[in-house]
């Protein structure tokens, strides 16, 4: 089932199988989400929970207990309850269940809500741990947005601007161990904030950047002054996706509490970099907002 909000002449749409953003659309009707097309990728914007990425050999030990765990966890797949719903605001719950069980042995309540106001969408993720035990997670967001923006445009006209200048180098994924590799640096920030954009940045997978200074992130048109910002308080890192290849007109721009394995971390969920954790009862909440520049 698809929610439709609507603020100021811009529209999101946001469907219950994941809670998944699938269109957010100007008062022109130009649509800033990427379509979803499965000759490119499947998904628009999915949530990553509980894991990020893959673990090795798609398992994890949790508890002593080795568990089947899909890549970007199992929640992108599962039928959200719309708690409430609005003009212009929508929340959406996934409670532990029977299947959810057969991954990851903890009782929760995930809640996303949505908010329009405008040309500005406001996320935020709620986790509840409902166990008697302290329960571990990794958490993303994984939007896709359309790149280019603009007929007769092409990636190599676009950079990602970061708020602040960084000094940091991505972290390498090897497409062979399928794994971060914790002692090989990739792409280098030397006290700038900005990455142009070209296809061959991709031929390795994502781009990561583990733990930036940086909380927000601008895929824009330098000269146009127009794209797409995203701003991520509660998030620790940042990565960016698109297909290798370079002919897949969207890019993902991708907050992550979380990674997919590296090559020096066992099996033991818990141990995972940048795990997150409550304690019984506890709720932690995670914020993003996507504003359109120029549109």
């Amino acid at each position: 089932m698809n929610i439709t909000l609507k603020s100021e002449g811009y529209q999101i749409t946001v469907n219950t199988i994941g809670a998944e953003l699938k269109f957010f659309q100007a008062p022109s009707g130009k649509e800033f989400i990427w379509n979803a097309d499965p000759a490119y990728w499947m998904r628009s914007s999915p949530l990553l929970f509980p894991s990020i990425g893959n673990v090795r050999d798609n398992k994890t030990i949790i508890n002593g207990t080795e568990y089947p765990m899909p890549k970007h966890g199992f929640c992108r797949d599962m039928e959200f309850t719309v708690v409430s719903s609005g003009k212009a605001h929508a929340t959406f719950s996934l409670a532990s269940n029977e299947d959810t069980l057969k991954y990851y042995p903890y009782h929760f309540e995930l809640l996303l809500s949505y908010e329009l106001n405008g040309n500005k969408i406001k996320v935020v993720y709620e986790v509840c741990n409902k166990s008697e035990e302290i329960m571990y997670y990794h958490i993303g967001a994984h939007p896709g947005f359309m790149c280019p923006l603009e007929v007769g445009e092409t990636l190599e006209d676009y950079v990602l601007q970061l708020d602040q200048k960084e000094h940091i180098s991505s972290i390498v994924y090897d497409l062979q161990k399928l794994c971060f590799q914790s002692s090989k640096a990739g792409i280098t920030l030397e006290d700038s904030p900005l990455l142009p954009l070209s296809a061959e940045l991709f031929d390795q997978d994502a781009i990561y950047f583990r733990h930036t200074g940086s909380h927000g992130v601008s895929l824009l048109n330098p000269v146009t002054k127009k794209g797409i910002h995203m701003a991520y308080p509660d998030f620790s890192s940042i990565a960016f996706w698109t297909p290798a290849g370079g002919n897949a007109p969207f890019l993902c721009l991708e907050p992550w509490n979380g990674a997919a394995i590296f090559d020096d971390e066992d099996d033991v969920f818990s141990h995972k970099r940048d795990i997150q954790s409550l304690k019984p009862n506890e709720a932690a909440f995670y914020k993003l907002e996507i504003s359109l520049l120029g549109y």
